[in-house]
């Protein structure tokens, strides 16, 4: 309040005490898997398929989740965060370049910006424009050979740098900051056997015009054994995937695998696809899946879980089923879809090429979204599965054997092609009857948690009594208000479609002492019509009478 000295009118600014409450977002998915580059175990935001062909290098045959991103993005999904995990040992190209200094040659390393065998096409050469002034250009391209020509894909020229170490100028400072292709360390000792090839010394004067030397020593991140060709020690692939688990988010130091995703903070993810899983042994992919999975749960995101490669028609559905395969998975964030897909291949020719259904029902998920709002399900005839064709084809009493298990199948009709037919969790199998039976119910709630989550830090540290409780009722009342109007719950008034509690009934003396406001949200959900039953009667004549 302002000071009153004076006789007249004093005008005070009073807070409405609204806070708008925020949506989050609904279909950011992450993918995890070995990818031809990119930085490892650090999330990286990509938002087309071009921007992940040039931060991690695009299609590559043993990386599952990179035909997943690919389907991703032809079924209109947004964003993607994702992982290039450390399986294979990778290693990072590398090269000692010469540079003119004090002493009268230090060594520059010039290391690829990450591992991989994409560093050994990265060349660089250093330049003196004045052969008097230590001061040098750094030079740095990646090539390719395409159609028996080198071609230069990207290239960076950095200039006046220096060996000056807190210069202005000092080479490895300015490049680590601004290449995408290379990183420098000052290496003026002599390099131990094995270390990166050395550029040729000029002889005399330091050399005026540049002359390009290769990276070498990078080695890919791979899931495949290169002496026999198949998978890698399955529980290496696994750890990789999980990185710290099991997921304990007290856990300091930094992440591995899915749970690098830990630092995309304050954005988040809500839809997690391992589909390399599938490649897996059943003991290891369970491992994988009951992990991701408990991920998820903690993050509020759902985990879309593939089946194995190996079940390609239904009586290899039922056997892994009845082998227990989803019994220590079931839960209410988590999906299946059956069967598996078929899409062209580009890196042979387009080919068919058989890959795990997530990446694609992620873009549906996405694209149902965006144009018929989260609480639709991600099913029925505009669930549309864009660029695949289904492994198996069933019929409508096969569907049925499936759909009680909570196994949502993909399903070929005329006219409308391949579509997802099935909008269940894995808590969605009949005998469980549980509430989160179904994938939209499920993801409008937690939708509804994140949002409130994040909208209402602001609480803490208010003085709890009834005026906070009032400002809680008006701001969650007004977004739960907003979802109402859009079509978002059951009911034809607020009254039947939600409920928002704060105040004296729900947060008591005791609780006040102890420093805890409970807020109590109710909805009801919409449930998708799952089963439609039509009734034909024939209509009898008159009867003459």
């Amino acid at each position: 309040m302002a000071t009153i000295t004076y006789p007249g009118l004093y005008v005070e600014e009073v807070s409405s005490g609204v806070h708008t409450i925020a949506g989050a977002s609904t279909s950011n998915t992450a993918f995890a898997d070995v990818f031809a580059r990119g930085p490892i175990d650090t999330p990286v935001e990509v938002t087309s398929w071009d921007d992940f062909e040039r931060q991690f290098g695009g299609l590559r045959a043993d990386s599952e989740a990179s035909y997943a991103i690919q389907q991703y993005y032809l079924n209109r999904g947004q964003i993607a965060w994702v992982i290039r995990i450390g399986a294979g040992k990778p290693q990072t190209a590398a090269l000692l370049v010469p540079a003119f200094g004090s002493p009268q040659w230090d060594a520059i390393l010039v290391s690829a910006a990450n591992p991989g065998a994409w560093g050994n096409n990265v060349q660089a050469a250093v330049a003196y424009p004045d052969p008097t002034d230590t001061s040098f250009n750094l030079l740095v391209r990646e090539v390719a050979t395409v159609n028996g020509r080198q071609v230069i894909l990207n290239s960076e020229t950095f200039l006046n740098l220096n060996m000056a170490q807190g210069d202005a100028q000092y080479a490895p400072d300015v490049v680590n900051q601004a290449s995408r292709l290379v990183s420098l360390s000052d290496a003026t000792t002599t390099p131990p056997t094995g270390s990166p090839p050395v550029a040729p010394l000029p002889v005399g004067s330091p050399p005026t015009s540049p002359v390009f030397t290769s990276l070498a020593g990078g080695v890919d991140a791979s899931v495949v054994n290169p002496a026999t060709g198949g998978l890698l020690n399955g529980n290496d692939v696994a750890n990789a995937l999980l990185g710290a688990l099991p997921y304990d988010p007290l856990t300091l130091g930094r992440k591995a695998g899915i749970t690098s995703l830990d630092g995309i903070a304050p954005q988040i993810f809500n839809t997690l696809c391992l589909p390399v899983a599938a490649k897996l042994s059943a003991n290891d992919l369970n491992a994988v899946y009951a992990g991701a999975i408990q991920y998820c749960a903690a993050h509020r995101a759902m985990c879309i879980v593939d089946i194995p490669e190996s079940v390609d028609d239904l009586t290899g559905m039922n056997a892994w089923l009845q082998a227990g395969a989803l019994d220590k998975l079931r839960h209410e964030n988590a999906a299946v879809y059956f069967p598996r897909l078929t899409i062209p291949d580009a890196l042979n020719q387009n080919r068919p090429r058989e890959v795990a259904a997530s990446g694609t029902l992620a873009g549906v998920w996405a694209r149902t979204d965006a144009t018929r709002h989260l609480w639709k399900a991600p099913a029925g005839t505009e669930a549309s599965l864009t660029n695949a064709t289904l492994v198996a084809t069933l019929t409508d009493l096969e569907n049925g054997e499936l759909n009680p298990l909570g196994i949502n199948v993909l399903r070929t009709f005329p006219l409308y092609g391949p579509v997802s037919w099935g909008a269940r969790t894995l808590f969605g199998a009949d005998q469980q009857a549980s509430e989160w039976k179904y994938i939209p119910v499920r993801r409008v709630a937690l939708y509804i948690e994140e949002s409130l989550v994040e909208g209402l830090k602001w609480v803490v540290f208010e003085p709890n009594d009834a005026p906070l409780w009032a400002q809680i009722r008006l701001n969650v009342g007004a977004f739960m208000q907003d979802l109402f109007r859009n079509g978002a719950f059951q009911g034809a008034s607020p009254q039947e479609a939600y409920f928002v509690k704060c105040s004296k009934d729900t947060t008591t003396q005791q609780d006040i002492d102890r420093g805890i406001v409970n807020i109590l949200v109710g909805f009801a959900p919409l449930k998708p019509a799952e089963f439609v039953v039509i009734k034909i009667q024939q209509i009898a004549g008159q009867l003459q009478t």
